[in-house]
């Protein structure tokens, strides 16, 4: 686990900067590991390790998670104490509590967002993500503008997602790796008291449990 901590100095929260930077692009060519991966698929297949149905099948799981899992977490954190404390010390066995199965052997750790301490989760080598809770990560999740800004300037990087970060709360950023999982616990926002899980679940976004975003107050039209 690598954690960076923003170093205690006055931010420029705008997002014009005083220095040239990479912006944070949603689409970019192949990289040296997705076509190494490729060639290594191709490779199992043809030395008969691994067929191609079995390919095809790890895919369809992959494509049946999303969002709404880690949605539903956290919105049971939430509305429960003694879950939330469970899912804090360890994530994955809390998740398989709520009958969300982990098809790999990577630990799942809750990073909880408070007054003071904003969490942000970023992969610096590759795309190291909690599929098995959120899906499939967002293309500038894997762009290499992100993994390099989060790390040295994440209080820039949030401004451009359009969150504000005060001074006075720390901005921690943890680096995720191939059995290190991260999900932020967002902060429940006001104005939610009497909503039923499934309410609460509709307000958390993926961006939320990534850390870019907060969890925006609920809409009007949505019954207290």
């Amino acid at each position: 686990m690598t954690v960076h901590e923003e170093p205690d100095h006055d931010h420029d929260h705008g997002t014009e900067h005083g220095h040239p930077h990479a912006p944070i692009e949603t689409t970019e060519k192949p990289g040296y590991y997705d076509i190494m991966e490729q060639a290594f698929q191709e490779l199992m297949i043809e030395k008969g390790y691994i067929g191609a149905d079995e390919i095809r099948h790890q895919i369809e799981v992959l494509d049946s998670r999303n969002p709404a899992l880690g949605a539903k977490v956290v919105a049971r954190a939430w509305t429960d104490p003694e879950f939330k404390s469970r899912l804090l010390e360890n994530g994955r066995t809390a998740c398989e509590e709520l009958g969300i199965t982990f098809y790999d052997l990577t630990e799942l750790i809750v990073l909880e967002n408070t007054p003071k301490v904003h969490n942000l989760i970023v992969c610096t080598l590759c795309s190291c993500y909690p599929r098995p809770v959120l899906g499939l990560p967002p293309d500038w999740y894997k762009a290499k503008p992100y993994r390099a800004r989060a790390v040295y300037e994440p209080r820039k990087v949030l401004a451009e997602f359009g969150t504000i970060i005060p001074d006075d709360v720390e901005v921690r950023v943890s680096d995720s790796t191939a059995i290190q999982r991260y999900l932020v616990l967002p902060m429940r926002p006001p104005g939610t008291k009497g909503y039923s899980e499934e309410q609460l679940a509709a307000l958390v976004t993926r961006d939320a449990m990534i850390g870019v975003i907060p969890v925006n107050c609920p809409t009007e039209g949505i019954a207290a």
